[in-house]
């Protein structure tokens, strides 16, 4: 037996996985209804909707009028790797990585696109890099807020408005919940399913004029397959920032993500979406404050994200297992959760330190979180049980 009794009451949405994101609350199929199956994504109808889709991120996220929004394939990933090939090569570039995603991108441009004036950049999880060393008069990869590592940018202080390079920035687990500077982002990528927990499969590009320079007077010395190609004699391919996607969409994701954008300006638009992440965010901070055994993954308050919560243990005894066995620990503690129906998919990334994950975005009610605490401290002590036991 432990001291912690089995908790009484449940999240009701116990989906906390940091992508695909809970759906946003109330959501339900009847939200589909009005999809435009079985019609040509060309056809008036189709292109309407992936036109308002368009539409209504510029409003909710307050993008610059002059800034293109784009719906590209394969998810962020297609997007960010989109803007990799059609954009990198013009002049040097600086890789910055601290986890696992942004580690990704930093193998494309190096053993992919094999760049030579490439600098990396890299903080161990939990850590943010140096932007003292970072040059913004060379193209610069990073993304705002590491998914896999709960840390974010606190703000774009560091990036120079005067800059001569190019900011590519992975905003995937950022959009939505933070705030984004567009006057120093020059290309910034998302997917709608972990920003507002929209069905998989598609990403969004948007382009600063800067970064549409760029493309219209830069060939990269690659070929670019289909998908990527952003210009077409030079010119920037304008139907894309229109609706006119590259490949086929699904037209039940598009709804899927209209709704979603419905919802988001209903409660307030970008201002309620942040309060409602940081007030869930605050619900993890005051139970960390008050248990011992567990804290933040990121180092410090100010590099903490709002979105990606990631929590490690701190328990003297369960710090000091072997690293395998720490693993070990905190799946099962996961797998409690799983099973008790308190909590699904709240596990580290694989690449990450051991320990706990919890998304906290916009989509998340706050009332599921705090019914989430108690059940953590329940998992813990009934895992740390169970190894006392075995010992």
């Amino acid at each position: 037996m432990t001291n912690h009794p089995k908790p009484a009451v449940r999240p009701a949405n116990p989906r906390f996985s940091s992508g695909p994101c809970a759906k946003r609350p109330g959501w339900s199929f009847a939200a589909l209804q009005d999809a435009a199956l079985g019609l040509s994504h060309r056809a008036k109808i189709g292109k309407a909707k992936l036109a308002k889709a368009i539409d209504d991120t510029r409003e909710v996220l307050g993008v610059p009028a002059d800034y293109r929004i784009g719906i590209v394939p394969a998810s962020d990933t297609g997007a960010v790797e989109m803007a990799l090939w059609s954009l990198l090569g013009a002049r040097g570039v600086d890789m910055l990585a601290w986890e696992s995603f942004g580690a990704g991108w930093v193998t494309d441009v190096a053993k992919q696109l094999k760049l030579t004036d490439a600098r990396i950049f890299e903080a161990p999880y939990g850590e943010i890099v140096d932007f003292s060393k970072v040059d913004f008069d060379r193209d610069v990869v990073f993304t705002w807020n590491g998914t896999t590592s709960g840390v974010r940018l606190p703000n774009g202080d560091v990036i120079p408005a005067d800059r001569k390079g190019l900011t590519i920035c992975d905003a995937t687990s950022a959009a939505f919940a933070q705030d984004l500077p567009y006057d120093k982002l020059d290309v910034v990528t998302f997917s709608w399913q972990k920003a507002l927990g929209g069905e998989a499969a598609h990403g969004i590009i948007i382009l600063s004029p800067r970064a549409v320079e760029r493309l219209e007077t830069y060939k990269p010395a690659w070929p670019l397959p289909k998908i990527f190609r952003l210009t077409k004699g030079g010119k920037l391919i304008e139907g894309i920032f229109k609706g006119e996607t590259i490949n086929t969409p699904s037209m039940l994701c598009v709804e899927d993500y209209l709704d979603a954008l419905a919802w988001s300006k209903s409660i307030g638009g970008l201002d309620a979406l942040k309060a409602r992440a940081d007030a869930n965010l605050a619900v993890v901070e005051r139970f960390v404050a008050a248990n011992p055994w567990i804290g933040f993954l990121a180092k410090t308050a100010d590099i903490r994200s709002n979105t990606s919560v990631c929590l490690t243990f701190t328990d003297p005894d369960v710090k000091a297992l072997p690293e395998a066995d720490l693993a070990a620990f905190a799946k099962g503690v996961a797998a409690r959760l799983e099973k008790e129906g308190a909590a699904f998919d709240i596990g580290a990334y694989r690449d990450a330190p051991a320990g706990l994950r919890i998304w906290c975005g916009s989509t998340v009610e706050t009332s599921d979180v705090e019914a989430l605490m108690p059940w953590l401290a329940w998992a813990f002590a009934e895992q740390k049980a169970s190894i006392a036991k075995a010992a």
